[in-house]
């Protein structure tokens, strides 16, 4: 973002690499167990019974943070037809009620998400082939949104304070450029 305090900057850098290390590694980790698998199925007979329970999770987690890189880096799909159509004054205004929008939806998610995994957390349920306490695979929907909607409040401050949105360019971090909704 533009002209950030240090502290602010310096934690959103970390946050940045810290969510791109997540999405990785929950990518790779859900590669490497669906890849053992498949190699202990053809070489002993049978394969690893909690593996394709542990890749779902992987990828419920991935999914949630990568929803959040999305936001931060413009990659979510958009259909700008109606904003694009409108005089740029209009636009603004749009494209600020979207991001509030997008912002109040996951930070309400991550609220309720919050709920559930306390709810979750007094029932005592495990999951039924790790016999993992199902409230961390729940936590996804808390840490995932609640980050979303970091993202959603980033984006709009930026746009607020330069018209810009995030533009990704495919190789690295978000650019911003124009504002396209």
């Amino acid at each position: 973002m533009h002209s950030l305090p240090p502290g602010i900057a310096m934690f959103n850098r970390l946050l940045n690499h810290f969510e791109e290390f997540l999405i990785a590694s929950f990518m790779a980790a859900a590669t490497l167990v669906t890849f053992a698998a498949v190699v202990t199925r053809y070489t002993t007979g049978s394969g690893i019974d909690w593996a394709q329970e542990l890749t779902i999770y992987l990828f419920i987690w991935m999914a949630k943070f990568g929803a959040a890189y999305g936001v931060r880096t413009g990659i979510h799909i958009g259909v700008d037809f109606l904003v694009n159509w409108v005089r740029p004054s209009i636009r603004r205004i749009m494209v600020i009620i979207a991001l509030s929008l997008g912002m109040i939806f996951t930070g309400s998610i991550a609220f309720f998400g919050a709920r559930w995994v306390v709810f979750i957390y007094g029932t005592g349920q495990v999951s039924p082939d790790l016999e993992m306490p199902m409230w961390i695979v729940y936590l996804a929907i808390p840490f995932g949104s609640g980050l979303m909607c970091y993202r959603f409040l980033q984006v709009l401050a930026a746009f607020i304070k330069h018209g810009n949105l995030p533009v990704h360019n495919f190789g690295g971090d978000a650019e911003h450029g124009e504002a396209h909704a």
